[in-house]
C-alpha cells in the first residue's frame, strides 16, 4: 500500500513540474513596453531590441505584424524566422542550434525538424537506395519556415515585415498561433 501512494506522488510531482514547465515564463514581448506595440520605422522595419542585448541572450521573441517571430544570435550572425515550426507548430525559441554540413540549423524541440536558420529550409538524412553502398546523406526538403530579414543600424535591431505574396509553410502555425495562441492549436 506505501508503494501504491508513493508511485501516486511520484506521478503528482511529474505531473506538476510539467505543468510549471509548459505555463513558465513566457518570452519577452519587446514591443509591449518600450516600443509601445509593432512600430513601424519610416522605412518600414520593426525595432526588435538593442544589438548587445540580443547577442548576450542568444535568441529572443517579438512580434511583427502580429506574427511571433524568434531572433537568433549565432556565431557573429542574426537570424530572424517564425517562431512556430513548419511541421507542427512547436516552439522554436526553444530549441537547439546544431551545425548541420556547415549549416546552422535549428532543431524543433518537439519533433527534431531540422530548419536551417540562413534559409529556412527543412532538411533530412536520406539515402539513394539506387547507390551500390547507400549511406544517408543531408537534404533538402525545401524552404519550408518564413525567414525574416533582419537590418542592424546604430547597435538597434530590426526586422523587415514579412512578405505575404510568396507562402511558406510555417505561415500556417504562424497564423493559428497569432489568432489563438497555444489553445489555437491544440498544444
Amino acid at each position: 500500500m506505501l508503494d501504491l501512494i508513493i508511485l501516486s506522488l511520484h506521478y503528482f510531482i511529474c505531473l506538476l513540474i510539467s505543468v510549471v514547465i509548459w505555463c513558465g515564463p513566457k518570452d519577452v514581448d519587446l514591443h509591449s513596453s518600450s516600443t509601445g506595440g509593432d512600430e513601424m520605422e519610416p522605412d518600414g522595419l520593426v525595432f526588435i531590441g538593442k544589438e548587445e542585448d540580443i547577442k548576450k541572450s542568444q535568441r529572443i521573441t517579438a512580434k511583427v505584424d502580429g506574427r511571433e517571430i524568434v531572433i537568433f544570435y549565432h556565431e557573429g550572425k542574426f537570424h530572424a524566422l517564425d517562431s512556430r515550426c513548419y511541421h507542427e507548430g512547436g516552439p522554436l525559441c526553444r530549441g537547439e542550434i546544431e551545425d548541420i554540413d556547415g549549416q546552422a540549423c535549428i532543431v524543433c524541440p518537439w519533433h527534431k525538424f531540422k530548419i536551417a536558420l540562413e534559409t529556412g529550409e527543412g532538411l533530412y538524412e536520406g539515402i539513394n537506395p539506387l547507390e551500390p553502398s547507400p549511406t544517408p546523406k543531408w537534404q533538402s526538403k525545401g524552404v519550408k519556415q518564413r525567414i525574416h530579414k533582419v537590418t542592424i543600424d546604430n547597435g538597434n535591431v530590426y526586422v523587415s515585415p514579412p512578405d505575404l505574396s510568396v507562402s511558406f509553410d510555417s505561415d500556417y502555425y504562424a497564423e493559428k498561433y497569432k489568432i489563438g495562441g497555444e489553445a489555437a492549436i491544440g498544444k
